[in-house]
């Protein structure tokens, strides 16, 4: 779908910075929890850009759709539009040239039980219809702000994911009368670093173990992410024990959905680096 304004042509590069920048300032308006005034920015947009406002609205609403998949907060009235052009991709990319990280995320420890934000826990999304011209488009942003690559460095929002899940699997097990097991659930990651392949040992009420491995990020449920080899290893060795959560949504309201092996029956998996040594 071509997305054209009311004279009838596609919009300029200058008109699409216009509408990134006005839709970033209502962003960081949401995310400091203050009420956005739509009809008072797109006024003040149309001063600029001769533009209907249904016009307005869906480009506001492709930008959503670029920036789920770059792994940034979206606004929530915005409902991602896939069928975006490549145009507006490329738009975000100066625009975060700029300003690489225009939303950031304070996280904090959680205080307990009680402190737990409400967790929307549901089934694994599907592949978003992005066509193929505007797919090369965002690539190219893409692999500047690898939203992968980002999630992976940023050790405090991986903390909080996992302490997130680790208090959860704990209430989880207190709830099915299984006090005994959730005085067993081990932070692993935290308490014996990295290299298990996993983040948290916890157990099913039946005592089953599981092994879990926590992907948290700011973005959407199909942002992509990180798998290692280890965890990888693990997870083809002990497919009875190992899950991997994904936490997605965090700055907001944190969704959660769970995968189980073989992982690569539901996602797909792509080298990107070799370890190199001299023959």
């Amino acid at each position: 779908m071509t997305d054209m304004g009311v004279a009838g042509t596609d919009w300029s590069s200058a008109e699409l910075d216009l509408i990134v920048a006005d839709y970033f300032a209502m962003l960081k308006e949401e995310q400091a929890g203050q009420t956005i005034r739509k009809t008072e920015h797109r006024r003040a947009l149309k001063a600029q850009i001769p533009r209907s406002d249904g016009s307005i609205e869906f480009k506001h609403q492709n930008i959503s759709a670029v920036l789920t998949q770059l792994g940034l907060p979206r606004i929530r009235g915005y409902v991602p539009a896939w069928n975006f052009q490549g145009a507006i991709a490329l738009a975000i990319g100066r625009y975060l040239e700029d300003q690489p990280d225009p939303v950031p995320m304070a996280t904090r420890p959680l205080a307990g039980f009680g402190d737990m934000p409400a967790l929307f826990v549901g089934p694994p999304p599907s592949s978003p219809p992005i066509n193929a011209k505007a797919k090369r488009a965002f690539e190219r942003v893409a692999r500047k702000f690898d939203p992968a690559l980002r999630d992976q460095m940023n050790r405090a929002l991986g903390e909080a994911g996992e302490q997130l899940i680790y208090e959860r699997e704990q209430e989880l097990l207190i709830s099915a009368d299984r006090r005994d097991l959730a005085r067993k659930v081990r932070w692993v990651s935290k308490e014996d670093g990295d290299g298990a392949g996993y983040d948290i040992r916890s157990y099913d009420p039946s005592g089953s173990e599981r092994w879990i491995e926590v992907k948290t990020t700011r973005g959407g449920s199909t942002t992509p992410f990180y798998l290692t080899r280890n965890e990888n290893e693990v997870a083809r060795e002990r497919p009875d024990a190992f899950r991997l959560y994904r936490l997605h949504d965090f700055s907001r309201q944190p969704g959660l959905f769970t995968l189980k092996p073989p992982l690569e029956a539901v996602l797909q998996l792509e080298a990107l680096t070799f370890q190199a040594s001299l023959k």
